[in-house]
């Protein structure tokens, strides 16, 4: 049976789960596959809006393989609330509503005969994996790769097998670090700030990917720019309350910005202004 690309952007598309991977306490990885419709292919960095039926719906960053063909989408969930945890807790065979893809992306192709690097903190390495497994995908497009991530505990990196097998890889840089040490932890301890400041980078060659909390992009985005790096060639994911996912409602506006529309992935010479504002 051929399945039709979705053209309302209003009305959700159903999907069904067809695996979950637990990820953390809190996190899954749920990927759906399409039943009547589907939605165009999103971009790295892109989301869509998922509903939870008789819940609501929230935005969810795409977190899956931007080369795969087959029309499943891949997001992984974390359990903050009545919706994202309604959606944490569906099993394979539960039907979900899905809009979009909404939102700029991280554009990896700007990186292209550059040195890539991507800084991830907790769940922020969600919306980040496209963009590494683009790069690995055409791993002879990139000159250095380098992928710095951190989480509270060792037990809670998403992605834990990958993690292992991009570490174990030749022609990727992977530093994880932890803000809690464990007894058995090998790796580092501290913020992602403290490996990002220790990195040697070319700053005329570099694009940057950032994706965590707003303080921690704030703090990486200055160390890189204090290597040099112009602010154009850094990127960040911004995040607010959306509702629509194009730009009607007004619920994710950002001084001048709606996120859903012009965002959520911005340069940060755009970016800094915004996030400079307390409150904002």
């Amino acid at each position: 049976m051929d399945i039709e690309v979705a053209a309302e952007p209003m009305i959700p598309v159903r999907y069904t789960v067809a695996h979950r991977e637990e990820e953390t306490h809190d996190s899954v990885t749920l990927r759906l596959e399409p039943v009547t419709e589907r939605l165009p292919r999103p971009a790295p960095g892109q989301f869509t809006m998922l509903y939870a039926r008789g819940i609501g719906e929230v935005p969810i960053s795409v977190s899956g393989d931007p080369t795969s063909t087959d029309g499943s989408l891949v997001h992984t969930i974390r359990d903050v609330g009545a919706v994202s945890g309604a959606l944490r807790r569906l099993t394979p065979g539960a039907s979900v509503g899905v809009r979009g893809p909404f939102g700029t992306g991280w554009e990896p192709e700007r990186a292209t005969g550059r040195d890539m690097v991507i800084v991830a903190g907790g769940i922020g390495l969600a919306p980040l994996r496209p963009v590494l497994l683009r790069a690995l995908a055409d791993r002879g497009s990139y000159r250095r790769v380098v992928l710095i991530a951190g989480a509270r505990t060792p037990a809670e990196f998403l992605y834990r097998e990958q993690l292992a097998g991009w570490s174990a890889r030749t022609d990727v840089e992977v530093e994880l670090t932890v803000d809690a040490p464990a007894d058995d932890w090998p790796g580092s301890v501290g913020f992602v700030t403290e490996p990002l400041a220790r990195l040697a980078v070319d700053p005329a060659r570099t694009t940057a990917f950032l994706c965590g909390p707003e303080p921690m992009m704030r703090f990486c985005a200055r160390t890189l720019l204090a290597k040099g790096l112009p602010a154009q060639d850094i990127r960040v994911s911004l995040e607010r309350n959306m509702r629509c996912g194009i730009g009607l409602c007004g619920h994710c506006q950002l001084g001048p910005i709606l996120v859903c529309r012009d965002g959520p992935v911005l340069d940060y010479a755009a970016a800094a202004p915004l996030l400079a504002v307390p409150e904002l």
